[in-house]
């Protein structure tokens, strides 16, 4: 079994040139069959949270005959059950596919920032390709789940995932219309945050608010409560990298505790999503990593909040408000609905 160069290909080819094409990359596996990997993620997991194939079909908007034959070239080409069919209880990931969801979800996180840059890069210079006249909302943004969703709604947004200041560098090196970041906590922003709120040439705004804690394997058999229980219990943490918005948070909360980043076990282990973290933690990689309530939901793992915190958007003065307030509106209804999020002038503790 081989995993192929990843490929571009080509979304919506029968819409007119220069509208609502995009590039999309994505690797295949090859065995006895060949699947593509992303593919073969979204039918996993959406077996997994309906319970049936047919309900999964629904989900991915596929036929059922469609989602049997993928089932079915996955499982040539693993030479593997990926699932059990139970006459009266639909149909259930084995071990064994509930296991290559896992690996499936922490590979696809791990890729996500530099498959987004890339997807982005393409797409842009094809659009400028077709159509010289358009201007698209180039967005570089710290991840988060709920920002994601959205952005899948609003095609004319490109979103590169990228760290809090990686995404701010990028606004000011001019690869990016704007930014999407975060710093921990509330209060006053730290440098080199406040530089950005400072900026006249930068309209900021909250998108909204959320909340960050620890996500622990469930059960939490560690007993983990605090930052302190890491360190001397010897858990095995995983990190954000570099530059992330969480990170900084996180080595702030170690400097309160009077730890040294360094004394915590997998300080050095980086990951660049919510997702990935969570995923580690849940197939038994990792003890304990810090994100949002909902990423913890959605992996079943136990949680313990730290505090609540306001993720902001910076955009060019000159992109003009009217561009972006539909989808800050639609961002603060998103928000109001979510497990662990908050629309941005709702106050939490």
């Amino acid at each position: 079994m081989s995993i192929q160069d990843a490929s571009a290909v080509l979304l919506n080819p029968s819409e007119p040139a220069g509208r609502g094409v995009r590039l999309h990359v994505d690797g295949r596996c090859e065995g006895a069959s060949a699947f593509a990997l992303r593919s073969a993620h979204a039918l996993l997991d959406a077996l997994g949270r309906s319970g049936s194939l047919q309900g999964a079909a629904e989900r991915l908007s596929i036929s059922y005959r469609s989602a049997w034959g993928q089932l079915e070239a996955l499982e040539r080409a693993l030479g593997r059950p990926v699932v059990v069919k139970t006459k009266g209880h639909g149909t259930a990931l084995t071990a064994f596919g509930r296991a290559l969801l896992a690996l499936l979800t922490a590979s696809q996180n791990r890729l996500a920032p530099a498959l987004a840059a890339e997807e982005m890069a393409l797409t842009d210079g094809l659009r400028r390709l077709l159509e010289p006249a358009d201007a698209r909302i180039r967005l570089a943004a710290s991840h988060d789940p709920l920002l994601v969703g959205a952005i899948e709604a609003w095609r004319e947004i490109d979103l590169m995932v990228a760290g809090s200041l990686d995404a701010l560098a990028r606004l000011r090196d001019g690869t990016v219309d704007a930014a999407g970041f975060h710093y921990g906590a509330d209060g006053p922003p730290p440098p080199p945050f406040d530089a950005v709120f400072a900026n006249r040439d930068l309209a900021v705004v909250p998108l909204f608010r959320r909340e960050q804690g620890l996500m622990l394997a469930a059960g939490n058999p560690l007993k983990l409560e605090t930052i302190t229980d890491i360190a001397v219990r010897k858990a095995r943490f995983v990190n954000r990298q570099r530059g992330a918005g969480t990170r900084i948070w996180f080595e702030r909360l170690c400097a309160e505790a009077g730890l040294a980043p360094e004394a915590i076990v997998g300080h050095h282990t980086e990951e660049f999503t919510h997702q990935a973290v969570a995923a580690l933690i849940a197939t038994g990689a990792a003890d304990v990593g810090m994100g949002t309530r909902a990423v913890a939901e959605r992996f079943a793992l136990d949680y313990r909040p730290l505090g609540w915190e306001v993720y902001f958007l910076a955009a060019r003065a000159g992109l003009g408000a009217g561009r972006l307030a539909a989808f800050r509106e639609d961002l603060c209804v998103r928000a109001g609905r979510a497990s662990g999020y908050a629309p941005p002038d709702d106050v939490r503790g």
